[in-house]
């Protein structure tokens, strides 16, 4: 392994996992190292209704 691509084949990575929590557990699962970031896209609401919740809130 001397070219610099296969470096990243000498260690396990390690994993920033965003969105769906069942990845991050399944590399949980085989002992790699993984941060989860909980993370949706916005919402898109309707002007109108957007404009009632702004009120609200």
């Amino acid at each position: 392994m001397s070219k610099p691509e296969y470096s990243l084949l000498a260690n396990a990575p390690n994993v920033i996992n965003v969105g769906l929590e069942i990845f991050a557990e399944a590399l949980e699962a085989q002992a790699a190292p993984v941060a989860h970031v909980a993370w949706q896209p916005p919402v898109q609401l309707e002007d109108d209704l957007k404009d009632i919740l702004d009120d609200l809130l």
